[in-house]
């Protein structure tokens, strides 16, 4: 189940295709595609796409931080019960 997840790919996208994102069935971001029209209004002109995309590690890294809280916290409801698959 844990590899169907990891190699499950799925995107989403905003904004008529501007924004692209690109994710896995564990929730995890791969990639951010963002269409360089849709940011040179912000940048008066110049654009830095690359860095923009370059997000996908600290929303990856949130993601797990989240979902550690979230293992934590049932852990802490079910009294220290050990249930596989719960950590």
């Amino acid at each position: 189940m844990q590899r169907k997840l990891e190699t499950t790919v799925v995107e989403g996208s905003s904004g008529g295709g501007a924004v692209t994102v690109t994710m896995n069935g564990k929730k995890q971001l791969l990639k951010v595609k963002i269409d360089p029209s849709a940011v040179v209004s912000l940048t008066g002109g110049a654009t830095d796409v690359e860095m923009l995309e370059d997000w996908c590690a600290a929303v990856n890294a949130a993601g797990q931080k989240a979902e550690d809280a979230i293992q934590s916290s049932l852990k802490g409801m079910l009294g220290g019960l050990n249930i596989p698959g719960l950590g």
